[in-house]
Formats: structure tokens, C-alpha cells, sequence
């Protein structure tokens, strides 16, 4: 399932790491601050909590995880995104004929049933 699959790779990337390979980050204390890579700034206001494994910009609100750092910063989709990081994590992506023909039966009808309804 998608949700194993995000969550293996959640657990496998750590998130200074890929904000690392595009902002230059210092350590302040816990956290990790740089110069935000959505908006231009001159002192960092960017945060990365390692933590949490999420990020914050306090000068333009920008915040969120592994997955919307990626998706931001090189203007992908989340199945791009899912594909590029699970690459990176070494986590295989089941494919969407690997799922169970039972509940792909009930979405067929459930389609179905929408049409008609519409």
C-alpha cells in the first residue's frame, strides 16, 4: 500500500539530510537553520527539526515534511515525488496491479454507482 510505502521511506530519509543537499544548513542548538530556498532572504530564517523530521520558514510560513520539500522544490507531483524518494530510500513501490482485486472490484462499482448518479 502507498501508506507503507511512505512511511518506509519517512523512516529511512532523514530530512536535514535532504534539505542538506540543497540549502546550506548550520546546526543552532537541536535544529538546523539556512537561508530558505522558496523565498529570498539574507538572514536564515529557515528551520529544519530533526526531530519531528519537518521544516518551518518564519519569514514566509512555508512548512512540511520530506515529501513537500521535494515536491516544492523541483515542481513535482506526489507520484514523482514518491518515485524519486523511494528511489532514493531503496524502498520498492508496489505496483498498482499488485493490489487487492476484491477492493478494486468495490471502486469499480462505487464509480459505477456515481455515474449513475450524476
Amino acid at each position: 500500500m502507498a501508506g507503507d510505502t511512505v512511511s518506509q521511506i519517512k523512516e529511512r530519509l532523514d530530512v536535514v539530510d535532504l534539505v542538506g543537499s540543497k540549502v546550506q544548513l548550520r546546526q543552532a542548538g537541536r535544529n538546523f537553520k539556512g537561508l530558505c530556498p522558496f523565498h529570498t532572504e539574507k538572514t536564515p530564517s529557515f528551520v529544519v527539526f530533526p526531530e519531528s523530521q519537518s521544516y518551518h520558514c518564519f519569514g514566509c510560513g512555508k512548512s512540511g515534511d520530506i515529501f513537500s520539500f521535494m515536491m516544492d522544490t523541483e515542481n513535482l507531483d506526489f507520484g514523482d515525488t514518491l518515485k524519486q524518494l523511494a528511489q532514493r530510500a531503496n524502498v520498492e513501490i508496489t505496483s498498482v496491479a499488485a493490489r487487492d482485486p476484491e477492493r478494486d472490484a468495490h471502486r469499480e462499482r462505487l464509480i459505477e454507482l456515481n455515474e449513475l448518479a450524476r
